[in-house]
Protein backbone atom coordinates (compact mmCIF):
# COMPACT_ATOMS: atom_id res chain seq x y z
CA UNK A 1 0.00 0.00 0.00
CA UNK A 2 1.49 3.36 -1.10
CA UNK A 3 2.01 5.85 1.78
CA UNK A 4 -0.07 8.47 1.02
CA UNK A 5 -2.86 6.17 0.16
CA UNK A 6 -1.92 4.49 3.79
CA UNK A 7 -2.21 7.83 5.37
CA UNK A 8 -5.38 8.74 3.70
CA UNK A 9 -7.33 5.84 4.97
CA UNK A 10 -5.99 6.53 8.55
CA UNK A 11 -7.06 10.24 8.16
CA UNK A 12 -10.69 8.66 7.52
CA UNK A 13 -10.35 5.95 10.38
CA UNK A 14 -9.20 8.63 12.67
CA UNK A 15 -12.24 10.79 11.58
CA UNK A 16 -14.47 7.88 12.31
CA UNK A 17 -15.18 8.98 15.93
CA UNK A 18 -16.03 12.28 15.03
CA UNK A 19 -15.09 15.35 13.94
CA UNK A 20 -11.22 16.28 14.71
CA UNK A 21 -8.56 18.97 13.82
CA UNK A 22 -5.54 19.50 11.92
CA UNK A 23 -3.61 19.09 14.82
CA UNK A 24 -5.51 16.60 16.14
CA UNK A 25 -4.70 14.28 13.07
CA UNK A 26 -1.44 15.26 12.55
CA UNK A 27 -0.89 13.96 16.17
CA UNK A 28 -2.75 10.57 15.47
CA UNK A 29 -1.25 10.00 11.96
CA UNK A 30 2.40 11.11 13.51
CA UNK A 31 3.07 13.63 10.09
CA UNK A 32 3.68 17.69 9.48
CA UNK A 33 0.42 19.43 9.71
CA UNK A 34 1.25 20.34 5.62
CA UNK A 35 0.73 16.70 4.83
CA UNK A 36 -2.61 16.01 6.29
CA UNK A 37 -3.78 19.42 4.77
CA UNK A 38 -3.12 18.17 1.66
CA UNK A 39 -4.76 14.97 2.23
CA UNK A 40 -7.51 16.63 3.56
CA UNK A 41 -8.03 18.85 0.65
CA UNK A 42 -7.46 15.90 -1.60
CA UNK A 43 -10.33 13.89 0.07
CA UNK A 44 -12.41 17.14 0.36
CA UNK A 45 -12.55 17.36 -3.32
CA UNK A 46 -13.96 13.96 -4.01
CA UNK A 47 -16.12 14.77 -0.81
CA UNK A 48 -15.09 12.00 1.08
CA UNK A 49 -14.17 15.36 3.94
CA UNK A 50 -15.82 18.06 4.87
CA UNK A 51 -14.86 21.02 7.02
CA UNK A 52 -17.17 21.72 9.69
CA UNK A 53 -16.83 25.31 11.12
CA UNK A 54 -13.17 27.04 10.75
CA UNK A 55 -11.25 24.21 12.63
CA UNK A 56 -13.10 20.97 12.30
CA UNK A 57 -13.15 18.09 9.68
CA UNK A 58 -15.67 15.20 9.78
CA UNK A 59 -16.69 12.37 7.21
CA UNK A 60 -18.40 13.53 3.95
CA UNK A 61 -21.42 12.55 1.90
CA UNK A 62 -19.27 10.20 -0.64
CA UNK A 63 -18.32 7.88 2.16
CA UNK A 64 -21.63 7.38 3.14
CA UNK A 65 -23.09 7.28 -0.07
CA UNK A 66 -20.49 4.29 -1.11
CA UNK A 67 -21.34 2.10 2.33
CA UNK A 68 -24.94 2.14 1.08
CA UNK A 69 -24.49 1.22 -2.35
CA UNK A 70 -22.00 -1.84 -0.80
CA UNK A 71 -24.48 -2.66 1.55
CA UNK A 72 -27.59 -2.97 -1.23
CA UNK A 73 -25.36 -5.08 -3.52
CA UNK A 74 -25.63 -7.82 -0.36
CA UNK A 75 -29.28 -8.90 -2.15
CA UNK A 76 -29.59 -10.99 1.09
CA UNK A 77 -29.89 -7.47 3.37
CA UNK A 78 -32.68 -6.48 0.48
CA UNK A 79 -34.61 -9.88 0.57
CA UNK A 80 -34.85 -10.13 4.47
CA UNK A 81 -35.80 -7.10 5.16
CA UNK A 82 -39.77 -7.56 4.71
CA UNK A 83 -39.50 -10.80 7.09
CA UNK A 84 -36.81 -9.27 9.64
CA UNK A 85 -38.39 -6.52 9.59
CA UNK A 86 -42.14 -7.76 10.50
CA UNK A 87 -40.70 -9.78 13.22
CA UNK A 88 -39.07 -6.81 14.92
CA UNK A 89 -42.43 -5.20 14.61
CA UNK A 90 -43.92 -8.13 16.06
CA UNK A 91 -41.82 -8.99 19.08
CA UNK A 92 -40.54 -5.36 19.23
CA UNK A 93 -37.11 -6.96 20.01
CA UNK A 94 -33.81 -5.67 18.10
CA UNK A 95 -32.73 -8.00 14.70
CA UNK A 96 -29.82 -8.19 13.45
CA UNK A 97 -28.42 -9.78 9.73
CA UNK A 98 -24.75 -10.74 10.00
CA UNK A 99 -22.17 -12.28 7.19
CA UNK A 100 -19.08 -14.06 7.47
CA UNK A 101 -16.32 -11.75 6.45
CA UNK A 102 -12.41 -12.19 7.27
CA UNK A 103 -12.79 -14.15 10.21
CA UNK A 104 -15.51 -12.14 11.61
CA UNK A 105 -19.37 -11.49 11.71
CA UNK A 106 -20.54 -8.25 10.03
CA UNK A 107 -23.32 -6.52 10.92
CA UNK A 108 -25.12 -5.52 7.41
CA UNK A 109 -28.05 -4.66 8.65
CA UNK A 110 -30.35 -4.10 12.24
CA UNK A 111 -33.60 -3.36 13.58
CA UNK A 112 -33.92 -1.84 16.56
CA UNK A 113 -35.73 -2.84 19.20
CA UNK A 114 -38.31 -0.76 22.07
CA UNK A 115 -36.78 -1.50 24.66
CA UNK A 116 -34.48 1.40 26.69
CA UNK A 117 -31.82 -1.11 26.87
CA UNK A 118 -29.02 -0.30 23.73
CA UNK A 119 -26.63 -2.91 22.12
CA UNK A 120 -23.65 -1.77 21.25
CA UNK A 121 -23.72 -3.25 17.64
CA UNK A 122 -24.33 -1.00 14.21
CA UNK A 123 -24.62 -1.43 10.84
CA UNK A 124 -20.71 -2.66 9.46
CA UNK A 125 -19.78 -3.14 12.96
CA UNK A 126 -17.91 -6.23 13.31
CA UNK A 127 -17.65 -8.85 16.21
CA UNK A 128 -16.31 -12.19 17.32
CA UNK A 129 -17.24 -15.53 16.10
CA UNK A 130 -16.95 -17.75 19.16
CA UNK A 131 -19.50 -15.64 21.38
CA UNK A 132 -22.28 -14.33 19.08
CA UNK A 133 -25.24 -16.40 17.52
CA UNK A 134 -25.06 -15.31 14.57
CA UNK A 135 -20.75 -16.13 14.49
CA UNK A 136 -21.93 -20.17 15.69
CA UNK A 137 -24.47 -19.91 12.74
CA UNK A 138 -22.42 -19.01 10.05
CA UNK A 139 -19.27 -21.40 11.69
CA UNK A 140 -21.58 -24.35 11.61
CA UNK A 141 -22.59 -23.48 8.18
CA UNK A 142 -19.46 -24.56 6.84
CA UNK A 143 -18.09 -27.81 5.45
CA UNK A 144 -16.24 -29.54 7.70
CA UNK A 145 -12.41 -29.11 7.10
CA UNK A 146 -13.06 -24.92 6.63
CA UNK A 147 -15.10 -25.16 10.12
CA UNK A 148 -11.83 -27.13 11.61
CA UNK A 149 -9.89 -24.37 10.28
CA UNK A 150 -11.59 -21.22 11.17
CA UNK A 151 -12.34 -22.85 14.85
CA UNK A 152 -8.48 -23.08 15.10
CA UNK A 153 -7.74 -19.69 14.20
CA UNK A 154 -9.83 -17.92 16.40
CA UNK A 155 -8.49 -16.40 19.56
CA UNK A 156 -10.98 -17.18 22.26
CA UNK A 157 -10.71 -14.17 24.09
CA UNK A 158 -13.32 -14.14 27.10
CA UNK A 159 -15.56 -11.65 27.37
CA UNK A 160 -18.27 -12.64 30.32
CA UNK A 161 -18.22 -15.95 32.29
CA UNK A 162 -20.35 -17.68 29.71
CA UNK A 163 -18.18 -17.16 26.76
CA UNK A 164 -16.42 -20.68 25.16
CA UNK A 165 -13.05 -20.34 25.50
CA UNK A 166 -11.16 -23.03 23.10
CA UNK A 167 -11.67 -24.61 19.70
CA UNK A 168 -12.84 -27.99 21.32
CA UNK A 169 -15.51 -26.71 23.08
CA UNK A 170 -16.38 -24.17 20.20
CA UNK A 171 -16.81 -27.03 17.67
CA UNK A 172 -18.84 -29.22 19.79
CA UNK A 173 -21.28 -26.21 20.41
CA UNK A 174 -21.12 -25.85 15.86
CA UNK A 175 -22.09 -29.13 15.83
CA UNK A 176 -25.31 -28.76 17.96
CA UNK A 177 -26.11 -25.89 16.25
CA UNK A 178 -26.09 -27.60 12.88
CA UNK A 179 -28.34 -30.63 14.65
CA UNK A 180 -30.62 -28.17 15.60
CA UNK A 181 -30.87 -25.47 13.03
CA UNK A 182 -30.19 -22.51 15.16
CA UNK A 183 -27.52 -21.08 17.74
CA UNK A 184 -27.24 -19.66 21.17
CA UNK A 185 -25.58 -16.87 22.80
CA UNK A 186 -26.08 -17.64 26.31
CA UNK A 187 -24.84 -14.10 27.81
CA UNK A 188 -21.36 -15.03 25.98
CA UNK A 189 -20.60 -12.17 24.28
CA UNK A 190 -22.40 -9.03 26.64
CA UNK A 191 -23.25 -10.81 30.10
CA UNK A 192 -26.35 -8.71 30.19
CA UNK A 193 -27.87 -9.51 26.63
CA UNK A 194 -28.89 -12.98 25.83
CA UNK A 195 -29.77 -13.70 21.58
CA UNK A 196 -30.87 -16.92 19.06
CA UNK A 197 -29.76 -16.52 15.55
CA UNK A 198 -30.65 -18.95 12.76
CA UNK A 199 -29.54 -19.37 8.78
CA UNK A 200 -30.92 -17.38 5.45
CA UNK A 201 -30.13 -19.60 2.46
CA UNK A 202 -29.98 -19.13 -0.72
CA UNK A 203 -31.06 -21.22 -3.79
CA UNK A 204 -28.87 -23.87 -3.71
CA UNK A 205 -29.17 -24.42 -0.15
CA UNK A 206 -25.99 -22.24 0.99
CA UNK A 207 -25.74 -20.24 4.08
CA UNK A 208 -25.89 -16.96 2.93
CA UNK A 209 -26.34 -14.45 6.41
CA UNK A 210 -27.74 -15.36 9.73
CA UNK A 211 -30.42 -13.70 11.72
CA UNK A 212 -31.04 -13.08 14.71
CA UNK A 213 -33.09 -11.42 18.35
CA UNK A 214 -31.01 -10.12 20.95
CA UNK A 215 -32.91 -9.30 24.23
CA UNK A 216 -31.77 -8.00 27.43
CA UNK A 217 -31.84 -10.59 30.45
CA UNK A 218 -33.84 -7.83 32.32
CA UNK A 219 -36.53 -8.65 30.16
CA UNK A 220 -36.31 -11.60 29.19
CA UNK A 221 -35.55 -14.91 31.06
CA UNK A 222 -33.69 -18.09 29.04
CA UNK A 223 -36.72 -20.06 29.03
CA UNK A 224 -38.46 -16.77 27.57
CA UNK A 225 -35.71 -16.42 25.41
CA UNK A 226 -36.34 -20.19 23.77
CA UNK A 227 -39.48 -19.78 23.50
CA UNK A 228 -39.18 -16.79 20.76
CA UNK A 229 -36.91 -19.60 18.84
CA UNK A 230 -39.96 -21.11 16.45
CA UNK A 231 -40.62 -17.20 15.56
CA UNK A 232 -37.14 -16.62 14.41
CA UNK A 233 -36.17 -19.61 12.69
CA UNK A 234 -40.04 -19.01 10.77
CA UNK A 235 -38.99 -15.63 9.82
CA UNK A 236 -35.32 -16.83 8.62
CA UNK A 237 -37.24 -19.45 6.77
CA UNK A 238 -39.33 -16.67 5.19
CA UNK A 239 -36.41 -14.66 4.49
CA UNK A 240 -34.61 -17.96 2.92
CA UNK A 241 -37.67 -17.98 0.31
CA UNK A 242 -37.30 -15.10 -0.30
CA UNK A 243 -33.54 -15.26 -1.22
CA UNK A 244 -34.45 -18.00 -4.05
CA UNK A 245 -34.35 -21.24 -1.01
CA UNK A 246 -36.80 -23.90 -2.01
CA UNK A 247 -35.72 -26.47 0.88
CA UNK A 248 -37.33 -28.10 3.76
CA UNK A 249 -39.19 -25.19 6.04
CA UNK A 250 -39.24 -26.80 9.16
CA UNK A 251 -35.36 -27.37 9.87
CA UNK A 252 -34.04 -24.75 7.71
CA UNK A 253 -31.93 -27.51 5.60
Amino acid sequence: MSQSLDRALTVLTGLATGPKTLDDLAEEIGVHKSTVLRLLRTLESHHFVRREGTRYYRLGSALFDLANQALEDRDVRRTSQPALSELNARTGHTIHLASYEDGEVVYIDKYEGRHSVRMYSRIGKRAPLHCTAVGKVLVAAMPPERRLQVAEAIDYVRLTPNTISNAADYLVELAHVSDRGYAVDNAEHEDFIHCIAAPIRGARGEVLAAASMSVPKVLLDYDGLMGLVPELVAAAAEASVHSGWTGNMERGK
